[in-house]
This record gives structure tokens, sequence and C-alpha cells, in this order.
């Protein structure tokens, strides 16, 4: 098989051919680090690509001939790690100067079922600082770039991960999401892009969790494909699942859909105003899911504003262990010190209540449907020269579909839902009830169908 078109297949077809023998995880892994090569010098995307790839893609085509019939779902497919994450051996550095060069002898809970699921490792991908921002712009690289286009935005914090799956230079990508980082990446770069629920996926470092607001899950170019990986994370495949109640079948087993779900839109929010192109694609998206029969009616949410959800994200940010914070960048130390001043049991109880508010409105739905994010990519540098306050308030405007979301702790995809005139992505959230993935993932798979957004790639 020609090594030019290995970097536009899906994972599973590409897990497939391995095992098949049609193509080695050595072809493989060639090809996408020679992707790599190329485009990351403009998009940095990777902030560290692994020199023992190769070798370990060998290894695997050793096991593929002793092991054929059990073989990992993923067995030799190339993968990147967002630089939040520990890889044993190999530096973590959190997108920050401020944080000391980790290098440990193992993988963190989350990498450790992605390596269980057969996936060559290739690198480390980018992050904003300590994953803070919804723009990948930290001091310690030149800031990552959208494949669409080099002067926007890819979005935030997994910036690295949507760059280097929209560029082809991954088939797929592990992100985490605290206010919309897999869905706000996925969302400018074209990707579908799935932040569980609450207690699917055990968190990175086995913190208790039942308060936390990030999470780890896929993103990739297929529904199928995101599914598959999600099994992988939450343990589905190997038994070794989460405190969230486990689903009746895989999430990756394709369920066809009711006929009717009850699906509520909701178009804007009082904190920015919805772009007319994005708003166009909700509303776009509403009559698809009218069409296929399910009960579409618009809604509203509860309102809030920044200084609510402000605490919240000081108390996540200002708390990370080991950081040197006079070495942080402006926006970063900015919220390290609003956070200095915080009483735990004052930030649980906003946050109670802001759960108390949104919770019971959001269970009056099946899923609901909003604009993943409701302005387009902004430019690169966009907020250089602002005070850290006021950047803050830029970059939550995107975040304002997303981030109750994690509050909440339900679970919720962005879907590619075509282009601007200006030729970049734009993307629709799913949201779904309580542990109901499932649900997100079927009316994915008939959206995928009906946009065929697989067609659309960077130019």
């Amino acid at each position: 098989m020609a090594t030019t078109s290995l970097h536009t297949l899906p994972a599973l077809v590409l897990a497939k051919l391995i095992r098949e023998g049609a193509i080695s995880s050595e072809e493989l892994v060639r090809c996408h680090l020679e992707r790599i090569a190329d485009k990351n010098p403009s998009l940095s995307a990777f902030v560290t690509v692994f020199e023992d790839a190769v070798k370990v893609a060998r290894r695997k085509d050793r096991e593929r001939l002793r092991h054929r019939e059990a073989l990992p779902p993923f067995h030799g497919v190339p993968i990147g790690i967002k630089d939040l994450n520990v890889v044993r051996f190999s530096r973590t550095r959190f997108g920050s100067r401020g944080m000391p060069s980790i290098i440990l002898p193992f993988d963190d809970a989350n990498v450790r079922p992605l390596r269980r699921a057969g996936f060559v490792i290739l690198g480390k991908l980018s992050t904003s600082e300590l994953g803070a921002m919804p723009v990948t712009e930290p001091a310690i690289h030149p800031p990552t770039r959208n494949p669409w286009s080099l002067d926007h935005t890819p979005g935030g914090s997994s910036g690295g991960s949507g760059a280097a799956v929209a560029a082809g230079m991954l088939p797929i990508a592990q992100g985490s999401d605290g206010a919309g980082s897999i869905r706000i990446p996925s969302s400018f770069c074209g990707l579908y892009g799935l932040k569980p629920s609450r207690g699917r996926v055990v968190n990175q470092f086995r913190f208790p969790d039942r308060r936390i607001l990030y999470t780890s899950g896929p993103m990739a170019r297929t529904v199928t494909d995101a599914a598959a990986l999600l099994d992988v994370m939450a343990g589905i495949d190997t038994g070794r699942q989460h405190w969230a109640p486990p689903p009746t079948r895989p999430f990756s087993a394709r369920r066809a859909s009711p006929k009717r779900f009850r699906i509520k839109v909701v178009e804007s929010t009082g904190m920015v105003p919805t772009d007319p192109n994005v708003l166009a694609a909700v509303r776009h998206t509403a009559r698809i899911l009218e069409r296929m029969g399910h009960a579409v009616e618009e809604a509203s949410l509860p309102e809030s504003d920044l200084g609510e959800f402000l605490p919240i994200w000081q108390r996540l940010i200002g708390g990370i262990p080991l950081m040197r914070w006079r070495r942080a960048q402006p926006v970063t130390a900015w919220l390290h010190e609003g956070a200095l001043g915080l009483k735990r049991a004052e930030v649980d109880a906003l946050e109670d209540r802001l759960i108390n508010r949104f919770a019971p409105v959001f269970g009056t739905a099946d899923l609901w449907l909003t604009p993943t994010v409701a302005v387009e990519p902004p430019r690169i540098g966009a907020w250089a020269g602002l005070q850290p306050n006021d950047t803050f308030a830029e970059a939550a405007k995107l975040a304002a579909f997303t981030a109750i979301v994690n509050l909440v702790g339900l679970p919720a995809a962005s879907i590619p839902a075509g282009l601007s005139p200006q030729g970049l992505p734009i993307g629709v959230q799913l949201i779904g009830d309580m542990f109901r993935e499932e649900d997100v993932l079927s009316v994915s798979w008939d959206l995928e169908e009906a946009v065929a957004w697989r067609q659309l790639a960077p130019g």
C-alpha cells in the first residue's frame, strides 16, 4: 500500500490492515514520522518525538506474527499523548517553564490502558500552560497553529492533539478536558472529540475525582475510532472500569438510534454573542435531527457569569503542585494569585449552587444541542498585550458552552458541522444525560453519515 495514503485512514482501519499483514506497524510509524517531520515545524503540535518509536513498531510486528489471533484493538497504530500526562522515561513539562522537567519510570493511569491497547506512542503533544487556556500558546515553544489556517489557533488546551490529527500526523489522539479542552480544539480542527462523564475514565494521577472538572477522552476523525478509544480508556475491554456505572455493551458496538430522542437546542448564552456562521451550523444540524425523527425544540439554559466560575477554575489551576509560579505566564500566575485567598468550603458551596442550578434543567431532555464554541477560531496572538484578567475574560468566551458541562459532569461531544465562509471548521456540541455516552455516540454516528465530514480536510 502506498504510504502517501496511510495518514488519511482511520485508526481502526489501520489496525485491521496491520492484523491482516497488508501493512506493517513499522511502515505505518515511519509514514507518520515523515509527516511529523514535514508538518510539525509550522504547526508546533508535537513538543517531543520519541526516538524509539520505530523500534517499538518492529516489536509490534514480531508480536503480530506470534499472536495474530489475540492482538489488542489498536495493535501497532500510532498515537500521541498530551504533555499534561506522564509517559514513562519522557519529559513532562505541562506546557510551562515553571514546572520542573519531570522524568518518571512509569506511565500515568491514562497512558497505561493505551499501551495495553497496542498503540505505538510517537511523542508528546502541546498544551497551554498547565492546561489553563483554550488556546495553545505557551512560552516554552512557538504557538501551536491550526492546519486549516496557520494564522489561527487550533484551540486548547489539547491544541497539539487537535492539530496533529487534523494534519494527518496521527490517526487518533488522547486529550483532556477541564472546561472544553477536548471539544474546543475538535471544533476548531474539524474533528470528533468526546468528553466522557465524570467517573467514566480514571483520573490520570488517581486523585479522588467526584468533584474534579477534568477528564481524559478521545479525539479522532471518525465516531467509531473515538468510541473504540473510549472503550480502551474506560477499561471496557480490560475490565478495569472506573466508578461510573458500566454500559450494557462496549461503546464501539453501534446502537440504532431510538425513533425519537427529545433534543433541546440552545443557540445563545449571555457570555458572548453567537457568530452567525456558528448559529447557522447549529440550526442546520437541528433540522437534520428533526428529519431523522427526533423531537427537537428550542430552549435556554440558566444564566451564569464568569465571576461565578472563576473561583472554581482558580482553585483547580492554582492548586497544581511543584509549580514555580514566578516563572509562569501572566494569566496563569494571575489565576494562582486569585486562588491564594480562597477557602475550600466556600468554593465547594459555589460549585454545588451552580450544579443545582443547571443539573435539573439538563435532566429535562435526552440530549442538548449547542454550539461547541460561539465564535470562530481566534487568530494567533489575538490577546497579546491584554492584562491577565482581560485575557482570561476573552478566553472564557470560547468555553461559554462547554465549561458548565464539566461542572455538572455530563458526557458531551463536539461534532463537525461544516466550514465557515473563511474555510474554518465549525463544531456543534451534543450533550447527553449522566453516564449516557451511548446516546451521544448513537446520534453522532447518524450525523456523521448525514454530514459526511470526513470528506473535509485541511488544504
